[in-house]
């Protein structure tokens, strides 16, 4: 039997098991165990897949290859109050899964950016070797041309990372820094070996399933996913159907580079940015999240930390009322004050 067969039985019966677990735990809503037979090929930019509010185009050039950043630019559904804030996504997501939490802050009078960074969602698959400065300077680019001089930044998971890497870069712009869950929570090169990005996209190439999708989907929650979650795994497993995969394949390795080749533990202690570490305490993807967050919480020279118990990787989804009503105040303070001041 082939390594890739073992793989995929190993994927299959791990979970089958967390299947079991999960919706004995919490749901009566147990996921199917092979792809439903409607769901088809998803293209490249993700034309089939309905964004929340509508989608807009910047133009961008990275390695002199032209392409266009996809934005979502949502204006106040609440009494304005004038403040702005951009939402950076995680790797596995897209501005797509911050629905709940734009419609939150623009009832609360913010004005919303939500960019999809180059090679996620609606935006252009760009073959480069992509890293955190690009995003942080198409994200730039992005509010120059919407004349926006000041704004909040939130990070989920990896677009946590960008967070950090964009108020380092350009502590003039940020107003507000908030951590949610985010990846990239140590330096993992040392006793590493590097994997050539071609050979990383082979395995992908060959590995990934509907099955491998949806249970590194599952970790994201603690207790069991719900019904309206499974849009994101078939957005991911459409595009596993596209004709395009293998160039998405070789794109995706190079963004799970990025956790290698650009850690961002050494940006933590520049960044002055009022800042808050927000979001689930029991988060599975980060061994000893916790003790992380608590860490990069001290490292950063102004920084408060607010955690929920029992809450995974996506508290905007699982804990919608509270995180939004946190996130709001926390966004709302004055920048001046200290972390804790909100």
């Amino acid at each position: 039997m082939s390594i890739s067969s073992l793989w995929r039985q190993s994927i299959g019966l791990s979970l089958t098991l967390f299947l079991s677990v999960s919706a004995s735990a919490q749901s009566d809503y147990t996921p199917p165990s092979e792809a439903p037979d409607d769901w088809g090929p998803i293209s490249i930019m993700q034309e089939e897949v309905e964004y929340p509010y509508p989608v807009e185009f910047l133009d961008v050039t990275h390695f002199g290859k032209d392409g266009k950043m996809a934005y979502m630019d949502v204006a106040p559904t609440g009494p304005a109050n004038g403040l702005n804030v951009m939402l950076f996504h995680g790797m596995n997501f897209g501005g797509i899964g911050f629905a709940p939490t734009i419609e939150a802050l623009a009832e609360a009078g913010f004005r919303v950016v939500v960019p999809d960074r180059v090679g996620y969602g609606k935006s252009s698959k760009m073959d480069i070797p992509y890293n955190l400065h690009i995003f942080a300077s198409d994200s730039k680019k992005l509010l120059d041309h919407l004349g926006i001089e000041k704004t909040g930044i939130v990070g989920h998971s990896m677009g946590g990372m960008l967070a950090a890497r964009f108020t380092m870069t350009y502590p003039e712009t940020t107003t507000h820094m908030v951590l949610v869950n985010q990846i990239g929570m140590n330096d993992s090169r040392p006793g590493r070996p590097w994997t050539d990005i071609h050979e990383r996209a082979a395995q992908l190439e060959e590995s990934t399933s509907y099955q491998s999708i949806l249970a590194n989907h599952m970790r994201y929650y603690n207790g069991a996913i719900k019904p309206e979650y499974m849009e994101f795994v078939r957005i991911q497993y459409g595009q596993l159907m596209s004709e395009e995969w293998p160039l998405l394949a070789r794109i995706r390795a190079w963004q799970q580079g990025i956790l290698y080749f650009d850690p961002v533990v050494y940006d933590w202690q520049h960044i002055e940015t009022k800042a808050i570490l927000l979001g689930g305490q029991d988060d599975r993807l980060s061994p000893g999240f916790a003790e992380r967050s608590q860490y990069i919480a001290e490292t950063l020279p102004n920084a408060d930390i607010h955690q929920y118990p029992g809450i995974g990787h996506n508290p905007h989804l699982d804990l919608p009322e509270e995180y939004h009503a946190d996130l709001v105040a926390f966004l709302s303070s004055d920048p001046d004050t200290a972390a804790t001041d909100w």
